[in-house]
């Protein structure tokens, strides 16, 4: 090893250690600092590590989790970016803080979620064995420009890495579209026909047009967003046979889900651990990565059903007899997903909105009204308060009086201790106070919580 890459690697152990005393967390200044110093650094310290990246719009972050959670239960020892910093400079702090000064590491395998946009930058430098895409929808124009420019980025990406193999939401015609004209080994995902009966037809649908020849798709049968089974009856594009399936949703409640699912020729029963449809693709995801790995069946299903949200992702926080639920929000369709997994509380709740418009989360909040809000008024009786906060609480507070929602049961709370205690105060015993904020306001909100309930730090 030369002497540039370890004096790198020490420098930036070093930044690491002083922003994690200064509580700053360094999940991104070093690597962002070790690439400047060493331009080549993660080529050099990566080449070691089987690498299985988790990428796509909606569920990274649960789904790396959940692949994490069954790599623990067959004994694989792992290095990932838990903090969920996804760009490149917080992927090489991930590998800095793991490897020792010689860049060695006492495990063999890299866990790493990656942001959409980042991974055809990303594959100039590390090219995974396993690429999970979660799905694709429209996120953040501002930020990640029209959609097809997304799904694109990540085609150049898949090109560079030669020797990936894919794991693909088949129910997704954009996801899917990565496998159609690629010699890469492929295992799709996704739900049949008959595992779930969808209800809503998004009139905001991200892909409601054939990627090939624009003709409008046709649905088999639709589970939300353009998520389904879709058909071009023009160039015959279709939703391609799928590996890991789920064939019956048997329950969805506030807290879990069970469904039933086959992968080969075998079936299986699972509990997840976590409530929502887009849990479920969140777990089929994961099952595909344990099944493409070799990983006993049993062992996957233990994971689904032990496994534990990550900090802001359906994150639960137990005081006084109470629950204060964290979910982060960032586009329509996962809000909407959300704004349906509320619809299951069988009790009543007080319920707060946090909604910032910074870089990360986004500048153009015109998304809100995308958002189908409206649904909340056939639980009015059960949202008890309603809360708006952040940079754009007000913008929030005028969303929901469009929605219909009762405007006497709104309030504007901007400071984040006063909210929390407002809102703790008023949930009965037993009951849950939900806060949706967007990623920067969870950010704020959670280390606020973290202070107050003795949490662990994100990063860890």
């Amino acid at each position: 090893m030369n002497l540039r890459l370890t004096l790198t690697i020490v420098v930036s152990k070093i930044i690491i250690k002083a922003c994690r005393i200064a509580r700053r967390g360094g999940t991104t200044l070093p690597g962002r600092i070790a690439r400047f110093l060493c331009p080549d650094i993660l080529n050099q310290i990566a080449k070691n590590f089987k690498t299985i990246m988790v990428t796509g719009t909606n569920g990274k972050t649960t789904t790396t989790r959940i692949i994490g959670k069954i790599l623990d239960e067959n004994g694989i020892g792992y290095i990932t970016n838990k903090s969920g910093a996804n760009l490149v400079g917080g992927i090489i702090t991930t590998f800095i803080d793991a490897v020792d000064i010689h860049g060695k590491c006492k495990v063999s395998t890299a866990l790493i979620e990656i942001d959409e946009a980042a991974f055809k930058v990303m594959s100039n430098y590390l090219s995974p064995d396993i690429l999970v895409v979660t799905n694709f929808f429209r996120d953040q124009l501002d930020r990640y420009g029209e959609l097809y420019t997304t799904l694109k980025g990540v085609k150049e990406g898949i090109v560079r890495s030669d020797k990936t193999h894919l794991i693909l939401n088949a129910d997704d015609s954009l996801c899917a579209s990565l496998g159609r004209s690629t010699d890469r080994k492929t295992i799709y995902f996704g739900f049949a026909l008959d595992a779930y009966k969808g209800v809503e037809e998004s009139i905001n649908s991200d892909a409601m047009f054939c990627l090939y020849c624009k003709q409008k798709y046709e649905y088999s049968n639709h589970v939300y967003g353009h998520l389904g089974g879709f058909r071009c009856t023009s160039c015959g594009y279709s939703r391609p046979e799928t590996d890991v399936t789920c064939t019956a949703v048997e329950e969805l409640t506030s807290s879990s889900s069970v469904i039933t699912y086959s992968a080969g020729q075998e079936s299986y029963r699972a509990k997840i651990n976590l409530p929502g449809l887009y849990n479920i693709y969140n777990a089929l995801a994961a099952i595909a990565c344990g099944t493409l790995l070799g990983f006993p069946p049993d062992n996957t299903v233990k994971a689904l059903g032990s496994f534990e949200c990550g900090f802001g992702r359906m994150e639960a926080i137990d005081t006084q007899g109470k629950t204060i639920k964290l979910i982060l929000v960032k586009n329509p369709t996962g809000f909407n997903q959300v704004l349906n997994y509320l619809l299951t509380e069988d009790k009543t709740m007080q319920l707060a909105f946090i909604i910032n418009d910074r870089y990360a989360d986004g500048t153009d909040i015109s998304w809100l009204w995308d958002v189908d809000f409206e649904k909340l008024q056939g639980i009015q009786d059960k949202l008890e308060n309603i809360y708006t906060s952040g940079l754009r609480g007000e913008d929030m507070a005028v969303r929901l009086k469009y929605a219909g929602i009762y405007s006497d049961r709104i309030s504007i709370v901007k400071e984040y201790k006063k909210l929390v205690e407002q809102g703790l105060s008023r949930t009965p015993i037993g009951h849950s106070f939900y806060i949706l904020p967007t990623y920067t306001a969870m950010l704020d909100i959670r280390k606020l919580l973290k202070d107050m309930f003795s949490l662990k730090d994100f990063w860890k």
